[in-house]
Protein backbone atom coordinates (compact mmCIF):
# COMPACT_ATOMS: atom_id res chain seq x y z
CA UNK A 1 0.00 0.00 0.00
CA UNK A 2 0.97 3.32 -0.60
CA UNK A 3 1.52 6.20 2.01
CA UNK A 4 2.34 9.56 1.00
CA UNK A 5 5.70 11.48 2.26
CA UNK A 6 4.83 14.47 3.08
CA UNK A 7 6.98 15.42 5.87
CA UNK A 8 10.12 14.21 7.91
CA UNK A 9 9.63 13.14 11.50
CA UNK A 10 9.85 15.74 14.12
CA UNK A 11 12.35 15.25 16.91
CA UNK A 12 10.53 18.45 18.90
CA UNK A 13 7.60 19.70 19.94
CA UNK A 14 7.89 23.11 17.43
CA UNK A 15 8.74 20.69 14.55
CA UNK A 16 5.48 18.13 15.66
CA UNK A 17 3.04 21.23 15.81
CA UNK A 18 3.97 23.02 12.34
CA UNK A 19 3.91 19.75 10.94
CA UNK A 20 0.43 19.81 12.21
CA UNK A 21 -0.76 23.23 11.34
CA UNK A 22 0.74 22.43 8.04
CA UNK A 23 -1.48 19.03 6.94
CA UNK A 24 -4.39 20.51 9.29
CA UNK A 25 -5.67 22.52 5.87
CA UNK A 26 -5.65 19.43 3.81
CA UNK A 27 -8.16 17.52 5.90
CA UNK A 28 -11.38 17.21 3.90
CA UNK A 29 -14.51 16.52 6.64
CA UNK A 30 -17.50 16.88 3.84
CA UNK A 31 -16.90 13.84 2.92
CA UNK A 32 -19.00 11.82 2.21
CA UNK A 33 -16.93 8.80 2.47
CA UNK A 34 -17.53 5.03 0.91
CA UNK A 35 -21.80 3.79 1.24
CA UNK A 36 -20.52 0.26 1.10
CA UNK A 37 -16.77 -0.24 1.74
CA UNK A 38 -15.26 -3.70 0.57
CA UNK A 39 -12.18 -3.64 2.68
CA UNK A 40 -12.04 -1.99 6.16
CA UNK A 41 -8.46 -1.60 7.76
CA UNK A 42 -7.82 -0.76 11.69
CA UNK A 43 -4.92 0.02 13.36
CA UNK A 44 -3.69 0.40 16.58
CA UNK A 45 -0.84 0.02 18.57
CA UNK A 46 0.82 -1.85 21.98
CA UNK A 47 3.56 -0.75 24.04
CA UNK A 48 6.00 -2.79 25.75
CA UNK A 49 5.36 -2.24 29.80
CA UNK A 50 9.26 -2.66 30.59
CA UNK A 51 10.84 -0.64 28.00
CA UNK A 52 10.51 1.78 24.90
CA UNK A 53 9.50 -1.00 22.32
CA UNK A 54 6.20 -0.93 20.42
CA UNK A 55 3.78 -2.82 18.19
CA UNK A 56 1.76 -1.60 15.39
CA UNK A 57 -0.69 -2.95 13.81
CA UNK A 58 -3.30 -3.10 11.12
CA UNK A 59 -6.16 -5.95 10.25
CA UNK A 60 -7.75 -5.58 7.27
CA UNK A 61 -11.60 -7.19 7.32
CA UNK A 62 -14.11 -8.03 3.91
CA UNK A 63 -16.67 -5.14 5.68
CA UNK A 64 -19.74 -7.72 4.51
CA UNK A 65 -18.29 -10.66 6.80
CA UNK A 66 -15.61 -9.32 9.04
CA UNK A 67 -13.10 -11.67 8.02
CA UNK A 68 -9.77 -11.01 8.29
CA UNK A 69 -8.11 -10.67 4.61
CA UNK A 70 -4.24 -9.48 5.57
CA UNK A 71 -2.62 -8.65 8.86
CA UNK A 72 0.79 -7.04 9.58
CA UNK A 73 2.64 -6.50 12.32
CA UNK A 74 5.51 -4.31 12.58
CA UNK A 75 8.09 -3.60 16.13
CA UNK A 76 9.65 -0.32 16.46
CA UNK A 77 10.73 1.78 19.09
CA UNK A 78 9.01 4.96 20.67
CA UNK A 79 10.76 8.25 19.26
CA UNK A 80 8.88 10.99 20.35
CA UNK A 81 7.96 12.42 23.91
CA UNK A 82 5.27 11.91 25.41
CA UNK A 83 2.75 14.89 24.47
CA UNK A 84 -0.64 15.57 25.01
CA UNK A 85 -2.03 16.38 21.54
CA UNK A 86 1.40 15.55 20.24
CA UNK A 87 0.75 11.67 20.99
CA UNK A 88 0.32 10.39 17.67
CA UNK A 89 3.95 11.07 16.33
CA UNK A 90 5.17 8.17 18.91
CA UNK A 91 3.10 5.89 16.58
CA UNK A 92 3.24 7.29 12.88
CA UNK A 93 6.63 6.04 12.10
CA UNK A 94 6.07 2.86 12.65
CA UNK A 95 2.31 2.61 11.77
CA UNK A 96 3.44 4.42 8.38
CA UNK A 97 5.73 1.33 7.70
CA UNK A 98 3.37 -1.20 8.40
CA UNK A 99 0.89 -0.04 6.45
CA UNK A 100 3.30 0.27 3.74
CA UNK A 101 3.58 -3.85 4.00
CA UNK A 102 -0.10 -4.35 3.18
CA UNK A 103 -0.24 -6.07 -0.05
CA UNK A 104 -4.27 -5.01 -0.65
CA UNK A 105 -5.09 -0.88 -0.18
CA UNK A 106 -8.62 -0.58 2.41
CA UNK A 107 -11.79 0.99 1.04
CA UNK A 108 -11.86 2.65 4.59
CA UNK A 109 -9.19 3.28 7.51
CA UNK A 110 -10.31 2.93 11.56
CA UNK A 111 -8.34 3.70 14.09
CA UNK A 112 -8.07 3.61 17.62
CA UNK A 113 -7.72 7.24 18.49
CA UNK A 114 -9.15 10.36 17.84
CA UNK A 115 -9.59 12.71 14.49
CA UNK A 116 -11.22 16.16 15.11
CA UNK A 117 -11.64 15.57 18.30
CA UNK A 118 -8.25 16.91 19.24
CA UNK A 119 -7.36 20.05 21.22
CA UNK A 120 -5.48 20.68 18.30
CA UNK A 121 -8.55 19.18 15.43
CA UNK A 122 -5.49 17.13 14.09
CA UNK A 123 -5.26 13.91 15.76
CA UNK A 124 -3.75 10.65 14.61
CA UNK A 125 -6.91 9.68 12.30
CA UNK A 126 -7.17 12.98 10.62
CA UNK A 127 -2.85 12.49 10.40
CA UNK A 128 -3.36 8.58 8.66
CA UNK A 129 -5.99 10.40 6.81
CA UNK A 130 -3.84 12.75 4.69
CA UNK A 131 -0.71 10.65 4.23
CA UNK A 132 -2.64 8.13 3.02
CA UNK A 133 -5.57 9.61 1.70
CA UNK A 134 -8.33 7.25 2.45
CA UNK A 135 -11.37 7.75 4.32
CA UNK A 136 -10.25 7.61 7.60
CA UNK A 137 -12.44 7.25 11.22
CA UNK A 138 -11.37 8.36 14.71
CA UNK A 139 -12.98 6.09 17.63
CA UNK A 140 -11.77 6.73 20.95
CA UNK A 141 -12.54 4.19 24.18
CA UNK A 142 -12.12 7.45 26.15
CA UNK A 143 -13.19 11.40 25.66
CA UNK A 144 -10.40 13.45 24.96
CA UNK A 145 -11.60 16.88 24.43
CA UNK A 146 -15.00 18.70 24.55
CA UNK A 147 -18.05 17.47 26.52
CA UNK A 148 -21.14 15.90 25.66
CA UNK A 149 -24.49 14.30 27.16
CA UNK A 150 -25.00 10.86 27.80
CA UNK A 151 -26.87 9.28 25.14
CA UNK A 152 -29.63 7.27 25.38
CA UNK A 153 -29.08 3.29 26.15
CA UNK A 154 -30.18 1.64 22.80
CA UNK A 155 -27.57 0.80 20.40
CA UNK A 156 -27.19 3.50 17.79
CA UNK A 157 -27.82 6.18 20.34
CA UNK A 158 -25.61 9.21 20.10
CA UNK A 159 -25.03 12.76 21.44
CA UNK A 160 -22.88 15.82 20.07
CA UNK A 161 -19.32 15.87 21.07
CA UNK A 162 -18.73 19.91 21.07
CA UNK A 163 -15.87 21.94 21.90
CA UNK A 164 -15.85 25.76 22.63
CA UNK A 165 -19.32 25.61 20.08
CA UNK A 166 -18.10 23.41 17.63
CA UNK A 167 -19.12 19.78 17.54
CA UNK A 168 -16.21 17.51 16.87
CA UNK A 169 -17.43 14.08 16.76
CA UNK A 170 -19.97 11.92 18.31
CA UNK A 171 -20.58 9.86 21.83
CA UNK A 172 -21.70 6.63 20.35
CA UNK A 173 -23.43 3.29 21.79
CA UNK A 174 -22.55 0.80 19.84
CA UNK A 175 -24.19 -1.87 22.36
CA UNK A 176 -27.25 -1.12 24.65
CA UNK A 177 -26.39 -0.15 28.52
CA UNK A 178 -22.93 -0.31 27.20
CA UNK A 179 -20.16 2.94 27.61
CA UNK A 180 -20.21 4.50 24.75
CA UNK A 181 -16.95 4.75 21.85
CA UNK A 182 -16.06 8.66 20.64
CA UNK A 183 -16.14 8.51 16.99
CA UNK A 184 -14.84 12.03 15.42
CA UNK A 185 -13.80 12.54 11.55
CA UNK A 186 -10.07 11.73 10.06
CA UNK A 187 -10.51 12.58 6.22
CA UNK A 188 -13.00 12.17 3.52
CA UNK A 189 -16.20 10.88 5.24
CA UNK A 190 -19.02 12.71 7.04
CA UNK A 191 -19.63 12.46 10.66
CA UNK A 192 -22.79 10.87 9.92
CA UNK A 193 -21.48 8.12 7.57
CA UNK A 194 -18.68 7.68 10.07
CA UNK A 195 -21.27 6.82 12.91
CA UNK A 196 -22.75 4.57 10.35
CA UNK A 197 -19.86 2.51 9.49
CA UNK A 198 -18.43 2.00 12.91
CA UNK A 199 -22.20 0.68 13.63
CA UNK A 200 -21.46 -1.97 11.05
CA UNK A 201 -18.24 -2.83 12.25
CA UNK A 202 -19.27 -3.55 15.51
CA UNK A 203 -22.03 -6.18 15.53
CA UNK A 204 -21.19 -7.94 18.56
CA UNK A 205 -18.75 -5.96 20.72
CA UNK A 206 -18.51 -2.72 21.84
CA UNK A 207 -15.34 -1.86 19.89
CA UNK A 208 -15.84 -1.87 15.96
CA UNK A 209 -14.07 -5.13 14.77
CA UNK A 210 -10.67 -3.77 12.63
CA UNK A 211 -9.53 -2.15 15.86
CA UNK A 212 -10.38 -5.27 18.34
CA UNK A 213 -8.36 -7.18 16.01
CA UNK A 214 -5.72 -4.47 15.45
CA UNK A 215 -5.44 -4.26 19.47
CA UNK A 216 -5.11 -8.26 20.02
CA UNK A 217 -2.73 -8.10 17.29
CA UNK A 218 -0.37 -5.75 18.93
CA UNK A 219 -0.99 -7.22 22.12
CA UNK A 220 0.37 -10.79 20.71
CA UNK A 221 3.29 -9.61 19.08
CA UNK A 222 4.87 -6.73 21.86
Amino acid sequence: MRVRRLHDWPATVPEARAVQEELRGLVDLAGPGPEEPELVAGVDVGYSPEDDRLVAAVVVLRAGTLDVVEEVAVSGRVRFPYVPGLFAFRELPTLVEALERLTVTPDLLVCDGYGLAHPYRFGLACHLGILTDLPTIGVGKTAFVGACEPPGPERGAWSAITDGGETIGRALRTRRDTKPVHVSQGHRISLSNACRQVLELAPRYRIPEPIRQADRLSRRDI
